[in-house]
């Protein structure tokens, strides 16, 4: 039984990436492996019951899926450096961010890949599932293998007619983040905090890495480069060095735009997940919860499309409403204050009817 902690990946995954940065920033004795065709068959399906990455086998041979779980698990064990704030503002801004990160920026991550980089998408699929193949036998294989993903991007709302608008809106978020980092290394401060690993996915394995992409972050967005570098490849230098958050629970007026945008165009779709989820185990008592339940409406930068209502994204939801709930008194009232301040009142006021749970490395009725 191997003493290092194993992660099957891979450098095109989404969320391998958000689980990368976390290990190295917490100092994690790890190994990464690629999860090729073989990997999949032998060891993943067999473990978790499907095909996903990543996922973190420990010392002890336990299979950690989710990266959220992957964080819990190591902020529980190693609880310095904490990557997830104590102050009640900015623990609830964090954990918001890592649910815009994991749930919304989907949408620009798979537009851009899909519309504008597809081609070295297939390349580097077919890398991933048959690394030893020529690059002749990778493409095809690429094709094959990124059948599942690339079939469900217009269900995730990136649709040819939302392009202008998905595109206008993933632009303004990156000024504002360029500008953000002006003045901070990271979302929070000086030290990163699960909002910097929640965005770095979609930012570092989508949005940097494919290459049509890469160039516009590059031309428009500089110091978001430098971010997602600093995030996903830190130096013992950089680790060492570490900061903290802003002190006394401020939030940065330069990342209220972001969380306010966020606020514009996710909690609406978010707070219909909630009622239609509830619906849905009330039409269908006895049902597993099955991974999306149907399209809802988005709106993005004025222009409208349907979306996939994704049920995961509620347990994400419930981990920001427990942070919410979890303070009174002053903190609540601090909580409440910033809520209004970005547009969040609306969402940190519903109540779940029917939350939800990972179990068994499902989500199943809590």
């Amino acid at each position: 039984m191997t003493q290092q902690y194993i992660l099957y990946g891979g450098e095109l995954s989404y969320f391998t990436g958000k689980a990368r940065a976390y290990l190295r920033w917490k100092g994690v004795d790890f190994e990464e492996r690629q999860a090729t065709r073989d990997i999949y068959q032998s060891i993943i399906v067999p473990r978790i019951g499907y095909p996903m990455i990543p996922l973190l086998i420990t010392p002890g041979d336990d299979a950690i899926q989710d990266t959220s779980e992957i964080m819990d698990y190591f902020e529980d064990k190693t609880p310095n450096p904490a990557f997830v704030p104590a102050g009640p503002r900015q623990q609830v801004a964090a954990r918001l961010l890592e649910l815009y990160g994991d749930e919304w920026l989907v949408i620009p991550a798979m537009h851009y890949r899909w519309h504008y980089n597809r081609d070295f998408a297939y390349s580097e699929f077919g890398k991933n599932v048959m690394p030893d193949a020529t690059p002749e036998q990778q493409f095809e294989a690429g094709k094959q293998a990124a059948q599942n993903f690339e079939g469900v991007v217009p269900m995730l709302g990136a649709t040819p007619d939302m392009a202008p608008a998905v595109e206008a809106s993933y632009e303004a978020f990156l000024d504002d983040l360029n500008a953000h980092l002006e003045h901070h290394d990271f979302l929070l401060g000086a030290r990163p905090s699960i909002a910097d690993f929640g965005l770095i996915g979609p930012l570092y394995a989508h949005l940097y890495r494919d290459p049509a992409s890469g160039e516009i972050m590059k031309a428009r967005a500089p110091r978001v480069v430098d971010w997602v570098l600093r995030v996903q490849k830190p130096s013992a230098e950089q680790i060492s060095a570490m900061g903290d958050f802003v002190a006394n629970d401020e939030i940065p007026e330069t990342l209220l735009p972001i969380l306010r945008r966020m606020m514009s165009e996710q909690a609406p779709c978010l707070i219909d997940l909630v009622e239609k989820l509830s619906a849905f185990k009330a039409g269908n008592p006895q049902a597993d919860i099955p991974r999306a339940i149907g399209m809802h409406g988005f709106t993005v930068e004025g222009s409208s499309g349907q979306r996939l209502m994704i049920s995961y994204s509620q347990w994400m939801l419930q981990r920001a409403l427990d942070a919410v709930n979890s303070f009174d008194g002053d903190d609540r009232a601090a909580i409440d204050a910033f809520a209004a301040d970005i547009g969040a009142s609306d969402l940190f006021s519903i109540k779940i009817e029917t939350p939800v749970k990972r179990e068994n490395y499902k989500l199943v009725w809590a």
